[in-house]
C-alpha cells in the first residue's frame, strides 16, 4: 500500500468515527428530548383566601382614616384651616385640608375638585407615612378665576373615596 492509499485510509476510518459519533450524540439528545411516561398531575396547594377588596397597594400599610376635611384659603403652621369656608372668591387658593389618624406607609391622599356639570377642576395628591393623628393639605389655584357655580371636594385615601365635601365659588 502506498502512503497516499494510507493516508485515504485513515482519513475514511476517521470520517466514519465522526459520523457515528454524531448519530449517538443525536440519540442521546433525543432521549433526553422525550418526556417522561405520563403520571398524576402533582396536588395543588390548598387556595388561599383573597385579601379584603379595601386592602392597600402593595408596598403600603395602611389603617388610615379620615377624621375631618376642611375647605379654606389659609392654613396655620399646625396645618389647620385657620378659617373654614364653603363659600370662595373666584380668584381665592382653595385648600382641602386633610384630617387623618391611624398608621400608614405611603399611603395617598388625593383630592379633586368637580364642578357642577362633573368636570374635574383641579386633582392633586400628597404620599404620607404616618403612626397617628396628621392634617394634610392639598392647594389648589387657578391662573385664570374659577368659574363660578358649585363644586364637590373629593377626598380619596389609596385610591378608596374617603369623603366629599360641598361648595361654590361666586
Amino acid at each position: 500500500m502506498t502512503a497516499t492509499k494510507l493516508h485515504y485510509a485513515i482519513a475514511a476510518a476517521l470520517l466514519a468515527s465522526l459520523a457515528l459519533a454524531g448519530c449517538k450524540k443525536d440519540a442521546e439528545d433525543a432521549a433526553a428530548v422525550t418526556p417522561p411516561a405520563a403520571t398524576e398531575p402533582a396536588a395543588l396547594p390548598p387556595a388561599q383566601p383573597l385579601p379584603p377588596a379595601d386592602t392597600a397597594p402593595m408596598g403600603t400599610e395602611t389603617a388610615l382614616n379620615v377624621s375631618s376635611v376642611t375647605l379654606g384659603t389659609e392654613a396655620g403652621d399646625d396645618k389647620k384651616i385657620a378659617a373654614a369656608m364653603t363659600t370662595f372668591a373666584p380668584t381665592d387658593p382653595i385648600i382641602v385640608s386633610v384630617a387623618t389618624d391611624g398608621a400608614a406607609s405611603n399611603a395617598e391622599i388625593a383630592a379633586k375638585l368637580v364642578y357642577q356639570d362633573g368636570q374635574t377642576a383641579g386633582e392633586e395628591s400628597e404620599t404620607v407615612t404616618t403612626t397617628g393623628a396628621e392634617t394634610t393639605n392639598i392647594t389648589f389655584t387657578n391662573a385664570n378665576p374659577w368659574p363660578t357655580g358649585d363644586y364637590t371636594a373629593e377626598v380619596w385615601i389609596n385610591g378608596t373615596q374617603a369623603e366629599t365635601m360641598a361648595f361654590n365659588v361666586r
